[in-house]
């Protein structure tokens, strides 16, 4: 008798377990309310301020207010563009510049492709205006403010290998088109820690610009 008692309550919990995971799926799964990024910071870097207006599991409707980045321009392969073009926008805010001044890091650290080559940027502190910001030495990097947008995009952890890039961008391409939006142009890739940060503590995002 008690082993069958066992059984019953065993299945009891599990019942329970089920219901409440099913009750949480439906309550965080889809959001329909403006959000706002929490203080607009991550581990401790600024990072664009947007508002939420959409979130469904990985994938967020976002809205993007304006912001000003310094973007360089690198031809060649994904990852080897990625890493050179980090390497000339860190030589600019760590003090190549006419000013020889330092600017705090920010993320995330974005590349889109452009043709044959691809833009990596850097978003620089809210502190900062177009005016203001000291002249890159490098004459391939340029300083600009950004456009409001709205954007859809996906989140994940791990590593952010071209497959996986590619997985994720088709997965939100039809996520996209399943909520009746339309895209415009490249993906955007948002890496948002540094090369030494264990791969599941990773944030990473694929965002395309909506019409």
């Amino acid at each position: 008798m008690k082993a069958v008692a066992d059984t019953i309550l065993l299945k009891n919990d599990i019942a329970m377990l089920s219901l409440l995971r099913t009750a949480a799926l439906a309550v965080f799964s889809v959001v329909a309310m403006p959000v706002t990024a929490e203080n607009n910071i991550y581990n401790g870097y600024q990072i664009p301020n947007f508002t939420v207006s959409v979130a469904d599991g990985p994938f967020e409707l976002r809205r993007y207010d304006s912001h000003i980045v310094a973007e360089l321009e690198v031809e060649g392969s994904r990852g080897s563009a990625i890493r050179q073009g980090f390497r000339g926008l860190a030589g600019y805010i760590f003090g190549k510049n006419s000013g020889s001044e330092k600017i705090s890091m920010t993320a995330p650290v974005t590349q889109t492709a452009t043709g044959d080559a691809w833009r990596v940027q850097f978003m620089m502190p809210r502190s900062h205006d177009v005016a203001d910001l000291p002249r890159p030495n490098n004459d391939q990097i340029s300083i600009r403010e950004t456009e409001p947008e709205t954007q859809a995009v996906i989140g994940f952890s791990g590593l952010w290998s071209d497959q996986k890039l590619r997985k994720k961008t088709q997965e939100l391409k039809a996520w996209v088109a399943s909520k009746g939006l339309k895209t415009v142009g490249d993906p955007r890739y948002y890496f948002y820690n540094d090369p030494f940060t264990l791969p599941w503590k990773r944030r990473n995002e694929v965002a395309f610009l909506i019409e």
